[in-house]
């Protein structure tokens, strides 16, 4: 069962591949798509992103300073943000509110033969249906994935300055030293592999609904299950790959 959803994921992805590079693009379903999943996913992946900063600087803060180590605190908060949680809990956050909303609207669409109906009128489903949100999804993910490191690294130094007094001037070096370049560009690249994940998981699972109302929640669910588990294992094989 879950080979052959990879491989109709993998079919999937090849035949969108092929519409891209043909030029094949229906813009304007894009940049709607690009709204969707991008803009409307802003506030839930910065709140979570917010929150996630502050719980872990209000873990290392005390810690680090009781054993005089208050000059990394801004360091290890913003290489633990920019390398992994910046970039996994924002993908996750889109995953759950776009990724889900993807697989259902599919899937209806399946199920009440509109599917059927773009064949009829020689529109291809992938051209249609999965290339605009895979180019959302590829270009809009890491977006938001920079907004939530620096939404992070605020969050971590506000709650430094108020759990432990912790100077933002010193907070600032400690980032400086301690973040790289190459970090970030690590980071972009979850956000591009995830934002591809995301959209190809959630529209093949709706391609393959079948049914009525209550196989649409089933493909919604298994979607958002396999999105997340997929987001984790992409992101253990990018950490691997970049920093082994």
């Amino acid at each position: 069962m879950i080979i052959n959803f990879i491989g109709e994921c993998v079919i999937n992805l090849f035949l969108a591949l092929r519409f891209l590079f043909s030029g094949h693009i229906n813009w304007k379903n894009t940049l709607f798509q690009s709204a969707k999943i991008g803009y409307d996913s802003i506030p839930i992946s910065l709140v979570i992103s917010l929150v996630s900063g502050a719980v872990f600087s209000l873990q290392v803060s005390k810690q680090f300073v009781q054993s005089g180590a208050d000059a990394y605190i801004g360091g290890l908060i913003s290489v633990a943000i920019v390398r992994e949680m910046a970039p996994v809990f924002a993908s996750l956050a889109i995953a759950a509110r776009a990724g889900t909303a993807i697989a259902a609207e599919v899937g209806n669409m399946k199920v009440t033969e509109q599917v059927d109906a773009l064949k009829t009128l020689k529109v291809d489903p992938i051209e249609y249906l999965l290339l605009p949100r895979l180019i959302a999804g590829f270009t809009m993910v890491p977006l938001i994935t920079i907004l939530s490191i620096l939404i992070g690294v605020l969050g971590g130094m506000v709650i430094a300055k108020f759990s432990v007094g912790l100077h933002h001037n010193l907070y600032y070096t400690s980032v400086w030293h301690s973040l790289r370049p190459y970090d970030i560009y690590v980071s972009l690249v979850k956000g591009a592999v995830f934002g591809v994940l995301i959209t190809l998981i959630c529209t093949t699972h709706g391609l393959l609904t079948s049914g009525g109302a209550k196989e649409v929640g089933q493909s919604t669910t298994k979607a958002a299950v396999y999105t997340a588990i997929a987001i984790l294992l992409f992101d253990y094989l990018i950490t691997w790959i970049y920093y082994s």
